[in-house]
């Protein structure tokens, strides 16, 4: 098998995913591969419990989406009725892995998406054609390319759409119909026009709260779809262990070693959480930046950090997130440098004045800012 970079859920937890299917043998919807019950334990963990699998062995599993529970619950509900299922949130707060989680837990594969950008075509949500094979023998099953929300509806499984409102309105309501009807029409097959949707079927489509307003959704999709909003991780001490997770698992993917410090991870974190929230845990105010400082943002932060650390030995790895934190506020707007120094000069240096060493080794970095 080729090297991956990244490994979708389905092979990255197959032997997880395959335990689970022979532990509950409780009902499943028609076309499912695990029962929804372990489709919630797949994706929120077994809450300290092992499974008793069939063989007699116990397995305990652990959460891949830092979460509420009930939001994961809520959204297996959805899938197993025959509306869509609606990730919206903030950007950067894992919608995108929830939603690969539910379809590898559900269909055993989340590849059958569709990224939504402004240059997203009907076709890509429908179907196209081969022409060359279209020229050759006409309007045919053969020369039909399907798309991957058409091939999801003839398999039973299920289809993502990553950013729906990037789209244009007229390419979104391409999904009205499938949604309703369950079924696509193919007016250029006369003797095979209608592709029907298989037991199994269902959409799942993400949107950011940011981009909501560049193509809204008509009230005929929205109708068609449960919403469920994921929020910023809450807990502070979750979002310390997902950064450290996922960071630590970047720089190891390229074969080097993380080697940053746990209390520079928490430093990071609490700087995230004080520009995102407009407030630290003082209670004191801050200016937040326009910019997105979401859970995401800080494991690339943390990433860039451990490579550094791996690649280029030398500066201590809490001098290098200044800079970073430079780079990621100024992606949207160049006046939030300002807000960033405002931050600087008000709530880190009352830390560092507090005596926190962590935050006067930041303090001491200020002029880092000001290049």
């Amino acid at each position: 098998m080729n090297a991956r970079q990244i490994d979708p859920p389905e092979h990255l937890y197959a032997d997880e995913l395959a335990f689970l299917a022979a532990a509950d043998s409780g009902p499943r919807p028609p076309g499912w591969k695990l029962t929804p019950q372990a489709v919630v334990t797949f994706i929120a963990g077994s809450a300290g419990r092992p499974v008793p699998g069939p063989d007699g062995r116990q397995v305990s599993i652990a959460p891949k989406f830092v979460g509420e529970r009930a939001l994961v619950e809520r959204c297996v509900v959805t899938l197993a009725g025959e509306r869509g299922l609606l990730l919206v949130g903030e950007p950067g707060t894992a919608k995108s892995m929830l939603s690969e989680l539910l379809a590898a837990a559900v269909c055993g594969t989340s590849a059958l998406a569709v990224q939504g950008t402004a240059g997203t075509t009907e076709e890509q949500l429908r179907y196209g054609w081969n022409y060359a094979l279209l020229l050759a023998k006409g309007p045919s099953r053969e020369a039909l390319v399907p798309s991957p929300v058409l091939t999801a509806m003839t398999t039973g499984a299920v289809a993502r759409v990553e950013e729906i409102t990037r789209c244009l309105p007229e390419v979104q309501d391409a999904l009205v119909s499938i949604l309703s009807d369950r079924r696509l029409v193919l007016p250029e097959l006369p003797d095979d026009s209608v592709a029907y949707a298989a037991p199994g079927f269902c959409v799942i489509a993400t949107a950011n709260l940011r981009d909501r307003g560049v193509s809204e959704m008509s009230a005929a999709l929205k109708r068609r779809f449960n919403f469920e909003v994921v929020p910023p991780i809450a807990d502070f001490d979750a979002e310390v262990a997902l950064v450290t997770r996922q960071a630590r698992a970047a720089v190891q993917r390229v074969g080097a070693a993380y080697a940053v410090d746990e209390a520079v991870l928490e430093t990071l974190v609490t700087a995230f959480r004080d520009l995102r929230t407009g407030s630290t845990v003082e209670g004191w105010e801050v200016e937040r930046p326009s910019s997105v400082m979401s859970t995401a943002e800080a494991v690339a932060v943390a990433a860039s950090i451990g490579l550094s650390t791996a690649y280029l030995p030398g500066p201590d790895p809490l001098s290098l997130l200044p800079g970073h934190l430079v780079g990621v506020v100024r992606k949207d707007d160049p006046a939030d440098h300002a807000r960033l120094l405002a931050y600087w000069d008000g709530a880190l240096r009352r830390r560092a004045e507090a005596g926190g060493r962590m935050w006067r080794q930041l303090w001491e970095q200020r002029d880092v800012l000001r290049d």
